[in-house]
């Protein structure tokens, strides 16, 4: 297997940049909730609106909350306020004591209008939403819609014996949460080349805290509607928001975090210890074969930081290593330059596992030992190799000698599971750059 095209250092931050896989899924998502929304507000046009001042109430409550989006962790962008009015505004049954007879088409035309309208603004100033969080959340909506609202002539809040409707909307808010979870981990799966399960139990666990708040704020709007009107939307939203707020400063700790990684491992090119790009090349490329191995997303994210700081070790050594390749360097300077490394990592007392696997980078594998090097630590192991031997280099004898190499010493040196997923990687890299031409992997 050897590339042509790019050096693989550009190739690969061509790929990561772009996300050059075709995610039908998410285009699919796209064009069918468009279709429906659109059928949806011309239906609603010709046939009038039911209820107008509620439909404007909500709509701009809409329009709110997905000016107010926020993205999570893992490229994941929800609006919680907004998904809660369109939540709300599903469920509405009564309005001050007055019966509303909205059907699922205008639910569908004022939830795609109200996210149109909080969109523009984003536009405006160069931040697209990503289309396909925007198509989820109206493609929810659109679902939990056509289920509920035929169901609403029958189920009154004023009733003594409401709790068949309450029980039957929580029922509902679950199911399409759960659909919702499978949407994402399917497009989620599609663009990390990751198992369908893998990614969906990220979602599930991403997802779980906001996506019941969310749910619960949307059910408590339509209830309290009924007794107070309009003015629910503002009661309770501001929980709501107050949540919004600290899922917000969660992220901002999370992308924190990451810079200061980001920048700790670059001390070492600075120091003219690694070659550039060292650290960023060896984290993308153990990324890819941490979602190759089915890694869960905390696990992926673990792994992306101490590939990114595999190499800060090297900072006590007087003389650095020749381009600062230690899988040239002696086993036992290795082994020092692993645990200077880990040292340095403890000390920021919150990355004690990212330090573990740094630790442990250099032990070789050993299936038959009661405690082989953790899973991170072998993928880290061989992509730091590959990158060591391959770099940026074009020449196609040297890439195929070094996979070559990396599988004649699976099994003693290099976990075989590990070198074969980076063979797959590659592969598949091969296929993806024969489609959009910008580099090749030619067997």
């Amino acid at each position: 297997m050897i590339i042509q095209g790019a050096p693989l250092g550009m190739q690969w931050r061509q790929h990561h940049a772009s996300g050059h896989h075709a995610q039908l899924t998410q285009a699919l998502l796209i064009v069918v909730t468009t279709i429906v929304a659109a059928v949806s507000l011309l239906w609603t046009v010709l046939t009038g609106f039911a209820e107008p001042r509620a439909a404007l109430a909500f709509g701009v409550l809409i329009a709110l909350g997905e000016l107010a989006r926020i993205a999570l962790p893992g490229q994941r962008e929800v609006a919680p306020i907004a998904s809660a009015g369109a939540i709300g505004y599903t469920f509405l049954l009564t309005a001050g004591g007055e019966t509303v007879h909205h059907q699922a088409w205008q639910v569908v035309a004022v939830v795609a209008m109200g996210m149109v309208l909080g969109e523009l603004p984003h536009i405006t100033v160069g931040r697209p939403p990503r289309w396909g969080d925007l198509a989820r959340r109206l493609f929810i909506i659109e679902i939990l819609a056509n289920a509920f609202r035929p169901l609403a002539a029958s189920l009154d809040p004023r009733d003594t014996h409401w709790w068949p409707g309450l029980g039957i909307m929580a029922l509902l808010v679950v199911a399409v949460w759960l659909i919702d979870s499978v949407i994402a981990g399917a497009i989620r799966a599609e663009r990390l080349r990751t198992p369908l399960r893998v990614a969906f139990r990220d979602e599930i666990r991403a997802q779980i805290a906001i996506g019941m708040a969310i749910g619960a704020s949307g059910v408590l709007i339509a209830l309290a509607g009924s007794v107070m009107g309009i003015a629910a939307l503002l009661v309770f939203t501001a929980p709501l928001l107050v949540t919004q707020i600290a899922f917000r400063r969660f992220a901002e700790i999370r992308l924190t975090y990451l810079q200061t990684v980001r920048s700790l491992s670059r001390v070492t090119e600075v120091g003219g210890y690694v070659e550039t790009g060292h650290s960023r090349r060896v984290s993308r490329l153990a990324h890819a074969i941490g979602c190759e191995l089915a890694m869960r997303e905390s696990e992926v994210l673990e792994l992306e930081y101490a590939a990114l700081m595999h190499d800060i070790g090297q900072l006590s050594l007087r003389d650095p290593i020749p381009s600062g390749a230690t899988v040239l360097a002696p086993p036992r300077e290795q082994r020092r330059i692993a645990e200077l490394g880990a040292a340095v990592i403890r000390e920021t007392g919150v990355l004690d596992n990212v330090a573990e696997l740094v630790r442990r980078q250099c032990d070789p594998y050993d299936e038959t030992t009661d405690s082989p090097p953790p899973l991170g630590s072998r993928i880290i192991k061989v992509a730091n190799a590959f990158d060591d031997l391959v770099g940026e280099s074009t020449d196609r004898d040297r890439i195929e000698a070094v996979v070559q190499r990396l599988r004649m010493d699976s099994g003693s040196e290099y976990d075989p599971r590990v070198v074969n997923a980076l063979a797959r990687v590659l592969e598949r890299e091969r296929t993806d750059g024969e489609r959009t031409g910008q580099f090749r992997i030619v067997p």
